[in-house]
């Protein structure tokens, strides 16, 4: 299986525009190829945003938008299975910028989510954030950073794979379009 990890900031709580984005891309074990771009959201950035990632307005002066990176993104998007910590925050962040942009792509996708796969690979951990799954398994994190981000979710994923985890029961579909897990 090909599995294309990845990340979003957003420059505010509707969630709904991407100010950074990081891929991953996981393909016979091993990482083949790691993206990061800063994005123009085209909208305002709250403060609360801007402390937890650090990308300001300014920062992103003369970013693509999503709407320009989007034929970058799509074929490596299209080329294997979405996987995210956390996932179902980063599919609807994807979803809303489809919308937003008019984007027509397609109307579900499937997904593997590194934070439902910890819970069972770490069962005994105080919780199954991004950072200490990490801090556990001793991968280093810049945490809300998207291409940190990117790369330790699909490091975890390889990690949870040499465990002899089998990423089949974990995968969903997810609905692009009504922007919903869509329950298997």
């Amino acid at each position: 299986m090909r599995f294309i990890a990845f990340d979003v900031e957003t420059p505010n709580s509707y969630n709904n525009r991407i100010s950074a984005i990081g891929v991953t891309v996981v393909e016979d074990g091993k990482i083949v190829e790691e993206f990061f771009t800063l994005v123009d959201p085209e909208t305002y950035f709250s403060n609360f945003n801007i402390q937890l990632t650090g990308i300001t307005p300014e920062a992103v002066e003369g970013a693509p938008t999503f709407e320009e990176l989007w034929p970058r993104l799509e074929p490596v998007f299209s080329s294997g299975v979405l996987t995210a910590h956390n996932a179902p925050f980063d599919m609807s962040v994807l979803a809303k910028c489809l919308r937003a942009y008019c984007v027509e792509w397609r109307d579900t996708m499937p997904y593997l989510c590194t934070c439902q796969m910890g819970r069972r690979c770490y069962p005994a951990l105080p919780n199954h954030k991004l950072d200490t799954l990490c801090g556990h398994v001793g991968i280093q994190l810049n945490h809300h950073q998207a291409d940190s981000d990117s790369h330790a979710c699909a490091r975890l994923l390889l990690d949870y794979l040499e465990q002899g985890m089998d990423a089949e029961p974990f995968l969903r579909t997810y609905d692009l379009v009504n922007i919903r897990t869509v329950q298997p």
